[in-house]
């Protein structure tokens, strides 16, 4: 795969990044992108490994290898071919999935990992510069129908593998528009809506229905929409909040990361909102919880104009290497620095609230912290254990919560008498995705708990093929890693 000694020869290199000074003006993607010869040589750096664990590092199982000796050969149709033979939405996962494919990658052991996830985002932007990415409807209906509910990534690909076996597909969305988080959740900077937009035109076209502004379980019954199609495939997400049950947890200045960051994305998209505006600016941020959403605040608080952002995060500060219990090719823990962070936040580790301060008027102005240690003993779980004496007041006008989700939402599953998990998430066996209800399926979040992009269309992939077996006896679609090359 790419050149023989290309890993000898080139370094790792991705793309570079405006200024900070600059790119904090705006909620515009900020990257710069590399020039072909220099793409090409980051798909020359692919070895000849043998064995490529980074086909198990990904969820999808990208024919990884394949494409990247296409990138080095010139050959970028060819190589769009390749992705989207495993991958339906490789601009998303190509800007936003954290790579474990990279961490799985062998020459990632002692050197620099192959930068895939840049490679697939320039594969798919190539295609689409260059017109490759055409609707392709089916050649013939089935006279099935399907529901998806949900129209974030999982349900996005359920739709379209559903709809290329030739049945009718409908996805209904509550909100305003398509996307789920992807637009909702995810700040522009990281992912400009009309990357969206452009490929829910393809869906379109190759005849999938979307149906926004409709929540299944409310403005119509679960039962109901159970009657009118052949069977439903639930992709709806792990959306329930998990909230932080302190002294003080009611203030006002104390709000939840997905209420403020799909406030501030509809406000980016010109789409009107309800409740008061949830500002940063000119304000004492803290944000509790380290992950991606943390992340996210941190950059759309700093584009507010806030006067200091903080970052808190419970667990101990993590090391730039691979920990040593955390062997190669697995998933490491490691410390990650996001573009937001060298954006100006102060990042403190070990920490964990334990109130919320107010004035006599019940707004937020300080929280009061300690600090923490994780006590590790053999064959057990490890303890948090407070460190004596080491509390402290931060001044604070805004807290944003984000600190994940416990599980998914109950209305549709209460309705159809589903059986759900001790997280609420909903049942359904990894095996065939199906429910304890007959033609009532479950993918993405919704059924294995938060997780990641590149999980979700993963998730919405295999269902639909477990889908399609239940509705015609079996079916042509492809299962994880199984390549549908004809199609781009």
């Amino acid at each position: 795969m790419g050149k023989t000694t290309g890993f000898l020869e080139f370094d790792r290199k991705v793309e570079a990044y405006v200024p900070v000074e600059e790119r904090i003006k705006n909620y515009k993607e900020f990257t710069k992108p590399l020039k072909a010869t220099e793409l090409k040589n980051q798909g020359a750096r692919c070895m000849d490994c043998g064995i490529p664990f980074c086909h198990s590092g990904c969820p999808l199982g990208n024919l990884i290898p394949d494409f990247n000796d296409a990138v080095y050969q010139a050959k970028w149709e060819k190589a769009a071919k390749i992705l989207h033979s495993t991958n339906n939405f490789p601009e998303f996962t190509g800007r936003l999935c954290p790579a474990p494919c990279e961490e799985a990658c062998v020459l990632g052991i002692n050197e620099d990992p192959v930068s895939i996830e840049n490679i697939e985002k320039n594969i798919v932007e190539t295609a689409f510069k260059n017109g490759w990415i055409t609707p392709e409807p089916p050649i013939k209906r089935t006279g099935k129908k399907v529901a998806i509910i949900g129209s974030g990534p999982a349900g996005l690909a359920a739709a379209q593998q559903l709809n290329r076996a030739g049945h009718a597909v409908t996805v209904f969305e509550r909100d305003e528009k398509v996307g789920g988080l992807l637009r909702y959740g995810i700040p522009d900077f990281k992912m400009e809506k009309n990357v969206i937009d452009r490929r829910l035109e393809i869906l379109e076209k190759e005849g999938i229905e979307f149906e926004t502004s409709v929540n299944v379980g409310v403005d119509i019954k679960a039962q109901d929409l159970k009657k009118d199609f052949d069977a439903i495939v639930l992709c709806g997400g792990a959306t329930v909040r998990r909230g932080l049950p302190i002294p003080g947890a009611d203030a006002e200045g104390v709000v939840q990361a997905m209420d403020f960051l799909p406030q501030n994305n509809r406000k980016v998209d010109g789409i009107p909102y309800q409740g008061e505006e949830l500002s940063a600016k000119g304000k004492n941020v803290i944000v509790i919880g380290g992950g991606d959403t943390g992340s996210d605040c941190i950059g759309t608080s700093i584009r507010h104009g806030a006067k200091s952002v903080v970052n808190f995060e419970i667990m101990p500060k993590g090391t730039p290497d691979r920990p040593a219990d955390q062997p190669w090719p697995f998933w490491p823990m490691r410390l990650r620095t996001s573009t937001s962070h060298k954006e100006g936040a102060e990042r403190v580790f070990s920490i964990s609230t334990k109130k919320f301060n107010t004035d006599k008027s019940g707004k937020l102005k300080s929280l009061t912290t300690v600090e923490v240690e994780w006590v590790k003993t053999p064959g057990q779980r490890p303890q948090l254990k407070e460190v004596k004496g080491s509390e402290k007041d931060w001044p604070c006008d805004l807290a944003l919560l984000a600190l994940g989700f416990t599980g998914s939402e109950t209305t549709i599953a209460d309705q159809l008498g589903l059986e759900l998990d001790q997280r609420t998430n909903i049942k359904a066996s990894e095996a065939n995705y199906k429910t304890n209800v007959p033609g009532v399926f479950a993918a993405g979040d919704q059924r294995r708990g938060q997780s990641l992009i590149v999980w979700a269309i993963s998730e919405g992939r295999q269902a639909a093929y477990h889908v399609d077996s239940y509705l015609m006896g079996q079916s042509n679609l492809p299962l994880k890693g199984e390549g549908d090359l004809p199609r781009i």
